[in-house]
């Protein structure tokens, strides 16, 4: 078998898939995508895809080592990313060529089930109510909010008061049974982080995402010694090496991105390093369809997963929606808060590649909002 065709397609809502197609007609798919970035990602699968043309598919971590190290410059989300798109694909054509999911290409299932989660923004905390209510009947049993708004880099009483009562209020609609996960997106400082976290423990969130910035990664002990909550970081971070200092900082949840942090191989290996930290997976994922795919197949694997992040009714997803870009729906349904395990070969999702052929000749180009402060200089988003 060879591969005989590289195809990138940028649907809306802000997302990049590409195909992979050989001589022998199994095709797979994968989503390589940086949020805001997706062209300049686009254009480095291209480039990428002169070492995969007339290839043979099937050594996976062979073509793994060659598009990661084939340059004199490595690493960083854009090409950790078209590499992560490229692998899924290939994993994809690896399980449909043997008739399996790829969990069982990964050593096989530990799991029949994946607990999953839904976002409710919180930018605006008006909103937040609602949200978590409406999430709670569609069956989930965990969200995620952001921690606030506009946040200056050291908060001030109302912006540290007005984090505690937005999480005050999901917690009350949540109840003790259910869990709440608090994103801050790096929004304030270290020191602020140490004031912050001990208030939030009366309400047990699961877990408070990126107190700090990835690039202060030097100052996460301190932020995670100061800390009850478990901390969670990951999504901006691309590689084992990135993942081993914060493992070594004490984090409690490991957040790889599929799409970003190399794909199902690397994520997987990123996956046991946790391991020997006891530290648990819980993957980024507000993306796609088949971005979702491959984490849940590595979730049917590891066992050290915690929780799935997805997409469905996200407040980033205008213009499309996760399931338009799918013929077999049902694979991501979530009636008890759980997507159940299919036997499905591959990444075990159907494209509905009329549906993605046809969004791309409209394409999108989302950016990341671009947030200031009151006084004009830059905020974080």
């Amino acid at each position: 078998m060879r591969i005989t065709r590289i195809e990138t397609f940028l649907v809306p809502p802000r997302w990049l898939m590409c195909r992979v197609e050989t001589d022998e007609g199994i095709v797979g798919w994968g989503e390589p995508v940086v949020e805001g970035r997706a062209e300049t990602v686009r254009a480095a699968v291209e480039e990428l895809s002169e070492l995969l043309l007339g290839q043979d598919p099937a050594p996976i971590e062979h073509h793994w080592q060659r598009l990661t190290k084939g340059g004199f410059y490595r690493g960083g989300p854009v090409l950790s990313s078209a590499v992560a798109g490229l692998d899924q694909a290939l994993w994809d054509i690896a399980g449909k060529s043997l008739g399996v999911p790829v969990h069982r290409l990964l050593g096989g299932p530990v799991r029949d089930k994946v607990r999953v989660y839904g976002w409710v923004g919180g930018d605006d905390p008006a909103e937040l109510v609602d949200r978590v209510s409406a999430r709670v009947e569609t069956g989930l049993t965990a969200v995620k909010m952001n921690g606030s708004g506009v946040m200056g880099r050291s908060a001030t009483v109302r912006e540290i008061d007005g984090i505690v009562d937005r999480l005050a209020s999901v917690r009350e609609v949540l109840g003790p049974d259910r869990d709440v996960a608090v994103d801050f997106h790096g929004r304030f400082n270290a020191a602020t982080a140490r004031r912050v976290l001990p208030l939030l423990e009366p309400l047990r969130p699961m877990f408070v995402e990126e107190p700090v910035l990835p690039e202060y990664g030097h100052l996460l002990q301190d932020v995670v010694r100061s800390s009850p909550v478990p901390i969670a970081t990951g999504e901006r971070l691309f590689s084992r090496t990135d993942f081993l200092p914060a493992l070594q900082a004490g984090i409690a949840v490991a957040q790889p991105d599929l799409s970003h942090a190399g794909g199902i191989s690397e994520v997987r290996r990123i996956a046991s390093l946790a391991e020997t930290y006891d530290v648990l997976l819980a993957p980024h994922c507000p993306l796609g369809p088949l971005a979702l795919a491959a984490s849940l197949q590595v979730a049917f694997a590891t066992p050290n997963f915690l929780i799935q992040e997805q997409s469905i009714g996200i407040h980033y997803n205008q213009d499309a929606e996760l399931l338009d870009y799918v013929l077999d729906a049902e694979v991501f349904a979530f009636p008890d808060g759980h997507i159940h395990r299919t036997d499905a070969p591959g990444l075990g999702v159907r494209v509905d590649e009329d549906a993605v052929r046809r969004a791309d000749r409209g394409g999108h180009r989302w950016r990341s909002p671009v947030w200031s402060h009151e006084d004009g200089s830059f905020a974080e988003w």
